[in-house]
């Protein structure tokens, strides 16, 4: 297995991250505390250096999320110091308002013991009462006062992010450095799409999320917690390629899980991939998908996957 996974910019941030970073949401709330210890520790010690530890809702949600909280008292056990990680933080567009980001973003660094995140991520786009200039330079002063390094956006569409990009260039402010996509052997549409390519181009960084449909890629075709949305309906098309997918990793002397992974890491685009685990051998597994990369070849690995890009033809590639 990899000792240590290589390391990826972060658009042209600056930042540099594993190329495999964890998630949090309903992760650690549901692990013994000294499991997840021991699973930072190690993650750590291998190179994943990224942890998403977004405040998922607002005060008053049902039913509360406590992970982000426990992260803080997780890496004080762990005796991690704190430029020893990158945090990243969730910024809500249904919570922006007066104040703009930073009562939000200032809550959810409560609620981690942290004095900054190194990276924030803007939530869905669906709001159309917002100008994005005012979003733009919100993040500048956040920038600018310390309490962020680098910000991406969440499932946003080119057409949005291009705008972006250029409100930023014209106001001289940093523009968003990376954008967290759905990725995985079922859905490439938007990040294999032109319109995502010209973004790309330009610097922006991708970091692969539900990369394994919610286990299912896993062999978990009937999970027993919350699974993302299912952009163009494809999700019973994905369970119906569980066993052919399976009989590929077979053949290939990987896991589904490993393969799954593996794919994510042959985008030239990905700067990380985001996945997350309640085990350690969970861990342990995703490491070794880097390896799979090297061993099997990137475009080998494109090509034999192919037949299960399930959103293909059915995805606008422009994103939502």
């Amino acid at each position: 297995m990899t000792t240590t996974i290589p390391t990826r910019p972060i658009g042209r941030s600056g930042l540099r991250t594993g190329v495999l970073s964890l998630g949090s949401w309903h992760t650690y709330d549901r692990m013994d505390f000294a499991d997840a210890v021991e699973l930072v520790s190690t993650a750590v010690e291998h190179g994943i250096t990224l942890f998403d530890v977004g405040v998922y809702g607002f005060r008053g949600m049902q039913p509360p999320v406590f992970t982000d909280v426990l992260f803080s008292a997780i890496v004080r056990a762990a005796g991690l110091a704190r430029d020893s990680y990158l945090l990243s933080e969730k910024l809500w567009l249904e919570g922006y308002g007066e104040g703009g980001f930073r009562p939000q973003l200032e809550n959810a660094l409560f609620r981690v013991g942290a004095d900054y995140a190194d990276l924030v991520i803007l939530g869905d786009l669906r709001r159309h009462d917002l100008q994005l200039r005012d979003l733009v330079l919100d993040l500048a002063g956040l920038t600018e006062a310390g309490l962020i390094r680098a910000w991406g956006v969440n499932n946003w569409s080119a057409a949005a992010i291009q705008a972006l990009i250029d409100i930023a260039a014209e106001e001289g402010v940093p523009g968003p450095q990376v954008a967290q996509l759905k990725y995985s052997v079922a859905r490439r549409s938007i990040p294999d799409g032109e319109p995502f390519a010209r973004l790309f181009e330009q610097g922006l960084s991708m970091q692969a999320s539900d990369v394994m449909e919610g286990g299912i890629l896993a062999g978990n075709v009937s999970p027993g917690r919350e699974v993302g949305r299912d952009p163009g309906g494809i999700r019973d098309r994905i369970v119906a390629d569980v066993p052919a997918f399976a009989a590929l990793a077979a053949e290939l002397d990987t896991t589904p899980a490993q393969l799954a992974v593996a794919f994510t890491l042959t985008h030239p685009a990905t700067a990380t991939t985001l996945f997350g685990a309640s085990r350690l051998e969970q861990l342990t597994s995703n490491l070794a998908a880097v390896d799979l990369v090297e061993r099997v070849g990137a475009e080998t690995l494109r090509a034999r996957v192919e037949p299960f890009w399930a959103d293909r033809g059915v995805v606008d590639p422009a994103g939502p």
